[in-house]
């Protein structure tokens, strides 16, 4: 039992960074109704950058953080000008498609300026043990859930008490009806592409300052964590997204510890899978219905 609830407290330290990806991914789907496929490699393209500066003159990490989180918002905007500026009321595939191109384009980018397979980035907090009864927490582990729930409640208060967040729900639930009333969607779309990109950028930051390392696969590894933690909270749900960042990692961590890397994995899309088949709007996600039927309320 003991080992039990300490892979549940491992397990929501490591989600606290899943769901800030997933934060990210839902912010761009609620709004556009379409994947950025992109949206890890324009993180890794952050990272990297740290990692070179980190080379060349040892920054420390707090002053590499806003590095990576500067060059993931540059990467995000890369992608939202070619991928989806573009993009006309039902051409969502054809944006997403694209940005799988850009994906391929930012990875090879990447590994031709710093071809090497990986490069290391210092911890951005003592790795320290800290014992609470017979459980232990790590401090690195201990600060990356801090500064997500951090993040996570300064998105909150944004969302639902700004002028902007209200623009943002506008566009998200009704479109046409905020280019009539004066909103510029262009505008907001950028702004919630440079908002997603900064989340992801943090999170990326407290990942790889964790494992002190960043490699070319960490794109494609970013993505699909974040895919599959906004798929089981729920499609454009941010609590849904905290939520399923948080499961995702206990997941992982439970299947871990009993059955080894291998079934860490498989768990995880075990458990996607079987939320698509059950619940394919995830745990807190609405139907297309429902969402019309609330926005409708609200008119």
């Amino acid at each position: 039992m003991v080992d039990f609830i300490q892979n549940i407290l491992d397990g929501i330290a490591n989600g606290s960074a899943y769901a800030l990806l997933a934060l990210g991914f839902t912010l761009i789907f609620g709004v556009l109704g379409s994947l950025n496929l992109a949206f890890g490699p324009s993180i890794m393209i952050g990272l990297y950058a740290a990692a070179f500066l980190y080379q060349r003159w040892g920054l420390p990490p707090l002053l590499l953080m806003p590095v990576a989180v500067g060059g993931a918002v540059v990467a995000g905007i890369y992608v939202e000008r070619l991928c989806f500026a573009w993009s006309k009321p039902g051409a969502g595939l054809a944006a997403m498609v694209a940005s799988f191109a850009i994906w391929m384009q930012l990875e090879e980018v990447a590994t031709l300026v710093m071809p090497r397979h990986s490069y290391p980035l210092p911890a951005l907090a003592d790795g320290a043990m800290f014992g609470i009864g017979p459980f232990l927490l790590r401090g690195d582990y201990l600060g990356m859930l801090a500064i997500a729930a951090l993040v996570t409640f300064a998105l909150e208060r944004l969302i639902r008490h700004s002028q902007f967040g209200l623009r943002l729900q506008a566009v998200a639930e009704a479109p046409r009806a905020a280019r009539f009333m004066g909103i510029r969607i262009e505008r907001v779309l950028l702004s919630a592409f440079i908002l997603a990109s900064a989340i992801g950028g943090i999170g990326g930051f407290l990942i790889v300052t964790a494992e002190q390392q960043i490699t070319p696969m960490f794109g494609m590894w970013a993505t699909f964590k974040g895919l599959t933690a906004m798929m089981i909270g729920g499609l454009g749900s941010l609590p849904g997204a905290v939520v399923g960042g948080l499961l995702l990692g206990i997941i992982e961590a439970q299947a871990h510890w009993y059955g080894g890397a291998q079934i860490r994995e498989l768990a995880a899309f075990l458990v996607l899978f079987l939320m698509l088949v059950l619940r394919p709007a995830g745990l807190l996600g609405a139907s297309q219905a429902e969402r019309l039927a609330a926005a409708h309320g609200r008119l």
